[in-house]
């Protein structure tokens, strides 16, 4: 069976957000290289070797992998999707949703909702999108 993970891009602060989500979420980085690490074959382009060249964080038994765009490449940011949590408490899902939150924007307080105890959304100040699910499923019907 094949396993599905999400891989987002960064302009050039890949390793500061990857650093924050290991730190935030509880995860263990596994890999995090520079593209001036990468090895002459890999053909990076100059001008770019502090970038993240590829970052992967083990979250549970998900993956977190990013990299940095090459530098002078055009980044039209982070758009069209968010990473989505759940949390078996209320409490638990509120602590991430705060140190996520900080310096980012609140598009959707945490309250409850009529499919989880809890739900909220936000993009954090790295520009990437989350929704966070939280507590019991409410029973509907």
């Amino acid at each position: 069976m094949s396993t599905l993970d999400t891989y987002i891009f960064f302009d050039g602060n890949c390793a500061e957000a990857m650093r924050f989500y290991e730190k935030t979420l509880g995860g263990k980085l596994e890999m995090m290289m520079s593209q001036a690490e990468a090895p002459p074959s890999a053909g990076m382009p100059p001008g770019s070797p502090d970038r993240t060249m590829h970052a992967s964080l083990l979250i549970g038994d998900r993956r977190l992998m990013a990299s940095d765009t090459m530098a002078g490449q055009p980044y039209a940011g982070m758009h069209g999707f968010s990473l989505s949590l759940s949390y078996p408490s209320v409490a638990e899902a509120k602590k991430v949703f705060d140190a996520l939150s900080a310096g980012g924007k609140v598009t959707m307080p945490m309250g409850p909702t009529f499919w989880v105890e809890s739900f909220g959304m936000l993009v954090d100040r790295f520009g990437t999108a989350w929704m966070f699910n939280a507590g019991k499923p409410v029973s509907i019907g």
